[in-house]
């Protein structure tokens, strides 16, 4: 590649990996705000996590359609119309918190429902169209690597930019959604330059055959959806136990509760970071990675079921640990959907997987408040779940089965 064409891929991917960071800052910045909803809308710890339960809930059953629709339609325009649709969900959620005084959370779901049904066209669709703009694995691999870093660096900064937008008035994280999705609309309109494809369209039945056969023959499959699902719904739901006891025991608010916050994110990111380069392409590896860091992840949630989670010392150390056998997992899981799928497939599969972890993300907020009070109870949930991530990185994934067969070009 040329050093211009090299200049201009790293204009698009730029464009590309603000579209990750927008969307995890759209969800997880309301974490730490949540408790002050709550006071604000004047509703229960339930229902106020139902304002990250809607967003996450619609995007499952949206992300699947997403990715069929990109690969009929282009993936380009389908970024684009769903980075739009959010951000009308952004401004509606924001008018109603900011104008009404009756039926304001009802509206504010609304809006995060419509916010959900965007986000379902917007990052799932990134990474396949990393795939489409490289042809060497090395390219995509460092593209996936530029969009991965976006994601974990939106979880870091989230709870702090969140609680910080909180202090000027406590709807200004719902009203800059909106405001940051035009910035991302506006970057990959014009930087982003989708590669010419003369394949054949693909009609829906023939569509949802070749995912039925594409899951039939790798089996392997189904274990890197659950395991990603179980990795979203322990953080979440750590996350947001985190969040309430932050505020509701310790009296910490705005960009302090925020700054702690960030200690578990900042450590999945960095065990991340670090995972990603200890795997390589080495799959068993990334076996015996998601299983370790299963295991780790267990045991902290263990320890805090068993501890005095009251403590915020051992509360952060524990959930530091938690966070980095969490992250650790994730480069591997990627990289075994990667290397285990052929290119022309990694689409379809990547959209599936993104459904899995959203569940994930829906349910562990949901499960928390829930559970609220209950904090034992909660920790020895999560550890079981947690374990059973792990057993099934053991037993389920097989190193060397399901590589695609490619053509050497």
């Amino acid at each position: 590649m040329s050093e211009h064409g090299s200049e201009k891929k790293k204009l698009d991917l730029a464009a590309l990996a603000s579209i990750p960071l927008i969307m995890t800052l759209a969800n997880s910045m309301l974490i730490p705000v949540l408790p002050l909803m709550k006071k604000k809308l004047n509703i229960s710890s339930v229902q106020s996590s139902l304002i990250i339960t809607v967003y996450a809930g619609i995007s499952i059953l949206c992300i699947p359609i997403a990715g069929y629709l990109s690969d009929r339609f282009g993936r380009k325009l389908v970024i684009l119309i769903g980075m739009a649709i959010a951000a009308i969900g952004g401004t509606v959620s924001w008018l109603a918190a900011w104008l009404m005084q009756d039926h304001a959370y009802s509206v504010i779901l609304i809006g995060r429902l419509i916010q959900g049904i965007g986000a379902a066209g917007a990052f799932p669709i990134v990474l396949p169209l990393v795939g489409d703009m490289f042809r060497s694995e090395e390219e995509v691999s460092s593209g996936l690597g530029m969009i991965e870093t976006s994601n974990t660096f939106g979880k870091v900064l989230s709870p702090i930019l969140g609680s910080a937008l909180a202090l000027i008035v406590w709807y200004m994280p719902l009203a800059s959604i909106p405001v940051m999705s035009a910035i991302s609309i506006a970057a990959v309109w014009f930087l982003v330059k989708t590669p010419n494809k003369d394949e054949e369209k693909v009609g829906l039945k023939q569509f949802m055959s070749t995912v039925k056969k594409l899951l039939k023959d790798n089996r392997w499959l189904y274990a890197i959806f659950i395991i990603g699902g179980i990795l979203m719904f322990v953080m979440f739901a750590f996350l947001y136990y985190l969040s309430s006891v932050l505020e509701d025991h310790y009296h910490i608010e705005g960009i302090r509760k925020g700054l702690i916050l960030a200690i578990p994110l900042g450590a999945i990111c960095l065990s991340s970071f670090v995972g990603g380069k200890l795997v390589g392409e080495n799959k068993p590896r990334m076996k015996w990675v998601t299983v370790i860091g299963g295991g780790i992840a267990a045991a902290s949630m263990l320890v805090c079921a068993i501890a005095d989670t009251k403590s915020l010392v051992i509360l952060i150390v524990i959930m530091f640990a938690g966070g980095a056998g969490i992250g650790a997992m994730m480069p591997s899981l990627d990289a075994l959907i990667t290397e285990g799928v052929e290119k022309k497939q990694r689409g379809t599969i990547t959209a599936l997987y993104s459904s899995m972890r959203f569940i994930g993300v829906a349910s562990g907020p949901l499960t928390a408040s829930a559970l609220g009070g209950k904090e034992t109870l909660l920790f020895y949930l999560l550890t079981g779940t947690a374990i059973c991530g792990a057993l099934i990185a053991l037993f389920a994934i097989k190193p060397g089965r399901g590589k695609p067969k490619e053509q050497k070009s």
